[in-house]
C-alpha cells in the first residue's frame, strides 16, 4: 500500500501542506518552480491522491454500480465487459454485485452502493421485483438509474433493452418460411416483461400468417426446467423448438444430445441468443442476435446523457440481427 502523504512531501520540501496541495492542483498562486519541485517529488514517491477524501469533497466518486442476476451468464458477461471498457475509457470505475434473482439481495446491494457514494446505477431486476421505488428514489440525490435487459414495466424510468418483440418476430418468420408445422416454444419467467414481449410477438407472428402451425408454448425458469419441459414435450413430436434465451437453448440441446436426435433432420432449433452458445454445436444453431456488448455501450451512453443533465425518460433498444446456422 502506498503510504506517501502530503505531509511527507511537505516535510521533505519544507513547504506547507496547503502549498503542496495547491501545487499538485496547478494553482496559479504557486510559482512554476515550486510546482515543478512538488510534482517531481510526488512522482518519485508514487504519490496518489486520497480518492475517498476527494469523493467526499466533490460528491463525485467516478464509480458506477452494477447489479446483475449472475455474472456467469454469457449475456451479462458480454454486457459487463463492454460496460467496464466504456467506464475505464472515460475515467470511471465499475462496482459489480450479483442479486441471484433475489429482491432482498438487490436492496442490500443498493445500500452498499449508497454507502460507496456511487455516481450512477445500472440494474437488471429479478423476476420477483415488483417495487422499484427504492431505486427510483436515487434520482432525489442526483444518482441516475439505467435499467437494462430485464426491466420493469414502469414507464417512469430509463431503460435500455434488446429489441425483444422484433427478435421474436424475426425468429417466427424464419420458422414460417421454412414451412414448419409443429413448434415447441420455450420462454423464460412469465413475470418478466422481456418474456411477455417475446411471447406476444412470437405468438402473434405465427398466428397472423394463418400457416396452420401448431404452437405449444411453455415457460422454463431455468436450465433444469428447460430440460424437463423438452423431455416432456418431445412426446408431442414437434418439428421445431424455439428457445427464448441461451439458458433455455443449453437445456434443449442437452436433451437433443441425450436422445441422439440429429439436427435438422430429426428436429430443428432456433434461438434468441447473445451468440456464443449457438456456435458450440454442429451444425451451429440459427439465432437472432441480442448482443450484450452492444447493450453495454448503449447503457453507458444513456448514463452519460443523464449525468450531462438530460431529463428525458426513454426506452432505448439495440438492433437485432439474424445469424444463419444449419439447425433449420
Amino acid at each position: 500500500m502506498n503510504n506517501t502523504t502530503l505531509k511527507k512531501i511537505s516535510e521533505i520540501l519544507g513547504l506547507s501542506i496547503s502549498t503542496i496541495s495547491r501545487a499538485l492542483k496547478d494553482h496559479p498562486d504557486i510559482s512554476d518552480k515550486t510546482k515543478q519541485r512538488v510534482v517531481e517529488l510526488a512522482t518519485t514517491l508514487d504519490y496518489e491522491p486520497n480518492a475517498h477524501a476527494i469523493n467526499l469533497r466533490t460528491s463525485n466518486s467516478k464509480l458506477f454500480g452494477l447489479i446483475v442476476p449472475s455474472i456467469s451468464n454469457n449475456f451479462y458477461t458480454a454486457f459487463i465487459s463492454s460496460l467496464e471498457e466504456e467506464c475505464r475509457r472515460n475515467g470511471y470505475s465499475l462496482m459489480i454485485l450479483q442479486s441471484g434473482d433475489d429482491p432482498n439481495i438487490e436492496i442490500s446491494n443498493l445500500k452498499l452502493f449508497r454507502q460507496n457514494r456511487i455516481t450512477g446505477l445500472f440494474l437488471s431486476i429479478s423476476p420477483e421485483t415488483t417495487n422499484i421505488d427504492p431505486f427510483l428514489k436515487l434520482k432525489e440525490i442526483d444518482i441516475p438509474v439505467i435499467f437494462f435487459d430485464k426491466v420493469p414495466a414502469n414507464n417512469n424510468c430509463n431503460k435500455v433493452c434488446v429489441a425483444d418483440a422484433i427478435s421474436a418476430s424475426m425468429a417466427a418468420n424464419v420458422i414460417i418460411n421454412k414451412k414448419k408445422k409443429k413448434v415447441l416454444a420455450i420462454y423464460g419467467n412469465a413475470n418478466l416483461s422481456i418474456t411477455k414481449k417475446r411471447l406476444d410477438a412470437f405468438t402473434e407472428t405465427i398466428n397472423e400468417k394463418l400457416n396452420k402451425i401448431k404452437l405449444i408454448s411453455v415457460h422454463a425458469t431455468n436450465y433444469t426446467k428447460a430440460i424437463e419441459l423438452t423431455l416432456e414435450h418431445l412426446k408431442d413430436k414437434p418439428d421445431t423448438i424455439f428457445c427464448m434465451s441461451d439458458e433455455i437453448l443449453s437445456g434443449v440441446m442437452k436433451v437433443i444430445q441425450m436422445q441422439h436426435l440429429k439436427i435438422p433432420q430429426d428436429i430443428s432449433v432456433i434461438s434468441i441468443s447473445n451468440g456464443d452458445i449457438p456456435k458450440l454445436y454442429h451444425p451451429e444453431i440459427t439465432y437472432v442476435e441480442t448482443s450484450g456488448l452492444k447493450l453495454g455501450k448503449l447503457a453507458f451512453s444513456s448514463m452519460m446523457a443523464c449525468l450531462a443533465g438530460s431529463t428525458f425518460i426513454q426506452e432505448l433498444t439495440i438492433e437485432s440481427l439474424l445469424v444463419e446456422g444449419g439447425s433449420l
